[in-house]
């Protein structure tokens, strides 16, 4: 099915005007958000990951590029680092999991340079002393306390900082509540050394300033930097760079987006970090202000050709509907939520939701965008039993008329 959206504009000129787009015409404006597209299902990436032994499933799939832009095709010219948060090890048997099954709360995987080819996509964990598979990146900074985990968010690779990859990491620990028993006590920067590789043993990890609690904050709702990361610089590729790293973070149960921004060789200094308040650039974390609402805790930020952004997210956090914004700058104005693509799962099986969508600019094709996402269940130690390919990322793709 083919889309072409353009929406309510009479709504949004006046959030055109107060952003600075002065001068626009009624037709501007309506071109402004205008995006002709068709969404199928990529069963090949789909199917592709879906495993019968060893690693068989997680979510928070991010991809980074380590020698190349996050651009289209950079696939050819880059290993992909692929990082998932909480994954699990085992097999299946007759499309049962078998017995023995383990979790691990992070795990990377590599592929090489020049492939799409998901055979060669190779998985890593940690190793603890019995030979059993645990986490890549530990809790290791003073501030972690014993049974706290990571949960890994957005990378990208600076080679103003000696080609180093950074990858964001949430800090969590487990509160024993039947549903969503977890919670975010910190956030933290992993630093990956150009030469070091999976499970990348010489990493480094420094807290950041970047988590606001729900008690820290002004508007009640607590809130991390990571959720997806944008490089608006030329080595990146981006058609309109102006040299900075954009970083969001998602906010509260509207699901708030919140941007932060900084020069990549300052990443490593967070008082260099600055915050858009909804007017300006400014470096007090609290007064960040939404820019929209209704995104995922993953989500993307992806430079178009012509000078847009494609923001990319499933709708409220976990509502069946992929859903795209198209804005006008890294910080917006931002148009009204396009659905894409609704999730089939859910509708198959009521107990199951969708979560956390996605774009990955370098392992798509010209004239398209590989989308992620995942599935869930909120009844899911019975759902993964019956159903473990449920727990396998799943993909689609956006087709650009």
């Amino acid at each position: 099915m083919t889309f072409y959206f353009r929406g309510s504009y009479l709504i949004l000129l006046c959030t055109l005007l107060c952003n600075g787009v002065y001068g626009q015409t009624k037709h501007d404006v309506q071109d402004a958000f205008a995006l002709s597209f068709r969404a199928e299902a990529a069963t090949d990436w789909t199917d592709g990951l879906i495993r019968s032994d060893g690693w068989i499933g997680g979510d928070g799939l991010f991809s980074i590029p380590r020698r190349a832009a996050d651009t289209i095709g950079g696939w050819r010219d880059t290993e992909t680092l692929l990082v998932f948060s909480d994954s699990f090890w085992g097999s299946k048997s007759e499309g049962k999991l078998a017995p023995g099954a383990r979790m691990t709360n992070n795990v990377v995987a590599s592929l090489p340079v020049g492939t799409l080819d998901l055979n060669r996509l190779k998985f890593y964990s940690g190793c603890a002393d019995d030979g059993r598979q645990t986490s890549v990146f530990i809790p290791s900074t003073p501030a972690a306390k014993k049974g706290q985990y990571y949960w890994l968010g957005d990378g990208f690779v600076n080679p103003e900082i000696d080609t180093t990859t950074y990858v964001f990491a949430y800090r969590m620990e487990n509160t024993g509540e039947a549903v969503f028993g977890f919670r975010e006590t910190g956030n933290v920067l992993i630093a990956i050394d150009v030469d070091d590789w999976p499970p990348f043993r010489k990493h480094r990890q420094m807290e950041t300033p970047l988590y606001i609690s729900a008690d820290g904050s002004t508007h009640g709702a607590g809130y991390s930097f990571g959720a997806g990361i944008m490089a608006n610089t030329d080595w990146a590729g981006a058609p309109n760079p102006d040299g900075f790293i954009y970083v969001y973070a998602v906010r509260g149960p509207a699901k708030e987006l919140l941007v932060a921004r900084v020069r990549p060789a300052d990443f490593e200094d967070f008082a260099q970090w600055e915050y858009w308040d909804g007017t300006r650039w400014q470096q007090d974390i609290h007064r960040a202000v939404a820019t929209t609402e209704n995104v995922s805790n993953e989500l993307s930020v992806t430079p178009l050709a012509d000078g847009r952004y494609l923001l990319v997210f499933q709708v409220n956090g976990i509502d069946p509907r992929i859903g795209l914004r198209v804005g006008l700058s890294p910080v917006g104005p931002f148009g009204p939520v396009v659905p894409i693509y609704e999730c089939p799962e859910p509708l198959a099986i009521k107990s199951l939701y969708a979560y956390n969508a996605k774009a990955h600019p370098h392992l798509s094709s010209q004239g398209e965008l590989l989308i992620s996402y995942h599935v869930n269940s909120f009844d899911f130690l019975s759902d993964f039993a019956k159903h473990p390919d449920m727990f396998s990322p799943r993909f689609i793709r956006l087709l650009f008329d």
